[in-house]
């Protein structure tokens, strides 16, 4: 046996590591009276080796070449550890949406019922 504490409580086995207790959850408030919201169906990921820059903005022509400008309408810029919890948050919420409604197809062609991929 390691000289780590074994001990015995309800629902675990004699012997059996307990499992560490949790950490009280951090709670914080917000202030969301000066934001404002938008959509975005397009977006352009750049960069520094400091920042990374998140251009946000809309194609009138999902699912077309654009022979407009697409507007770009917010620009978010993060460190990169910043955007690493931002990945990971991004990742959990995609993959619980996806445990309750289905895997998404990103690729146009396959969600619209095949044929060719467009542009």
């Amino acid at each position: 046996m390691s000289d780590e504490a074994r001990i015995a409580t309800p629902g675990t086995a004699e012997g059996q590591p307990q499992a560490p207790p949790q950490a009280p959850a951090v709670q914080f408030t917000v202030d969301a009276a000066g934001m404002s919201s938008g959509y975005t169906n397009w977006y352009r990921v750049t960069g520094t080796p400091e920042e990374v820059i998140l251009d946000f903005g809309l194609n009138a022509q999902m699912g077309q070449m654009p022979t407009e400008a697409i507007k770009l309408t917010h620009r978010v810029v993060m460190n990169f550890w910043t955007a690493k919890r931002l990945l990971g948050a991004l990742s959990f919420a995609v993959q619980r949406h996806e445990q309750f409604f289905g895997v998404l197809e990103v690729d146009v062609a396959k969600r619209a019922g095949g044929g060719p991929p467009l542009g």
